[in-house]
């Protein structure tokens, strides 16, 4: 059985010629005629657009990332006895999606580093990268249209739903997970509502990738329902487990802005829900970690204070095992 990195790896060349391929580095004429259809070749400014879309778009893709949503939707159609070239075409929609919302989300968390570079909006300005994530929430949408008498109507209609529905889940796991992260109404957040709000969030581009697939290869609703639901936990369970490395260190969490930024950005992870209930022999621990959260500390000492917490009320592990 191959390692999953050796599948990223194999899969890698044909899911960014086909990001290059709907989302192109240069902004032309033709391309802005064709996704726009209100465009006139006098008005339109390719360069500008170019360096306020194109360019801040590649400088997040190029960094660099797992890839491994769209080698889901590879490997699923496969499983479902499809081909690769049967959904090539469509790994860019979760991609692109899942970076956009990287950059929106670097912007409402205040963060300064993103794999290893100044975020988005540190180099862009926040205006021109708020406008370039929430594009990105759209451009997949070219694929579609271009499938239009290739695919079956009903096979699109299926396909248009699942992304918008797809999108709502997403920003409905990204509000709570902001009022949350602010201290707001966190007094009761249990471990259900710690993994809903996963399942919503990191859970809905992991569904649409499966989901797309199986559409693609002629599944049926249950098989659709069934592939979304296992794909889903795969979501959640990477969330727990990125959720553990940004407080253990380690390369990741180094590109991401440093150990322990989400204690900074006082999110409450599964780790914190299971800290902040623990039995009352720690009341005066989990008392310390909201103090810590709360203020959103630049203090380093404090933020390894925080994890040391963590540690304290073996809730990494808990986590750990959540994962699995």
């Amino acid at each position: 059985m191959q390692k999953i990195e050796e599948v990223l790896k194999k899969y890698k060349p044909e899911i960014t010629t086909s990001i290059e391929k709907w989302v192109p580095r240069q902004i032309t004429y033709e391309y802005i005629r064709d996704i726009s259809d209100v465009s006139s070749e006098n008005s339109i400014d390719v360069l500008t657009l170019t360096n306020t879309i194109s360019t801040p778009i590649y400088d997040m893709l190029d960094r660099g990332g797992k890839n491994w949503r769209p080698a889901l939707m590879l490997l699923t159609a496969l499983a479902l006895g499809g081909k690769v070239e049967d959904v090539i075409d469509f790994c860019c929609i979760c991609e692109v999606i899942h970076n956009g919302s990287l950059i929106i989300d670097d912007i409402e968390d205040k963060s300064t580093h993103r794999r290893g570079k100044p975020c988005s909006h540190m180099i862009f300005g926040t205006d021109v990268a708020i406008n370039v994530g929430n594009i990105m929430y759209f451009l997949p949408t070219y694929v579609l249209k271009k499938k239009k008498g290739v695919l079956p109507d009903t096979t699109l209609i299926g396909l248009y739903e699942l992304y918008a529905r797809e999108m709502v889940n997403l920003h409905l796991g990204q509000g709570l997970d902001i009022w949350w992260h602010n201290g707001k109404d966190t007094e009761g957040i249990s471990p259900d509502q710690y993994l809903q709000m996963c399942a919503y969030k990191t859970g809905a581009l992991a569904r649409m990738s499966a989901s797309i697939a199986a559409i693609i290869c002629g599944a049926d609703h249950i098989v659709v329902s069934a592939v979304a639901k296992f794909t889903e936990s795969i979501g959640v369970a990477f969330q727990i487990h990125d959720d553990i490395l940004n407080v253990v260190g380690g390369k990741l969490s180094e590109g991401k802005g440093g150990v322990g930024e989400d204690i900074r950005e006082g999110k409450r992870t599964l780790m914190v829900i299971h800290s902040l209930s623990t039995s009352p022999s720690f009341s005066s621990s989990s008392s310390r970690l909201k103090q810590i959260l709360d203020s959103h500390t630049e203090n380093q000492e404090e933020i390894i204070e925080a994890i040391k917490i963590l540690e304290k009320t073996d809730s990494i592990n808990y986590a750990r095992k959540k994962a699995t």
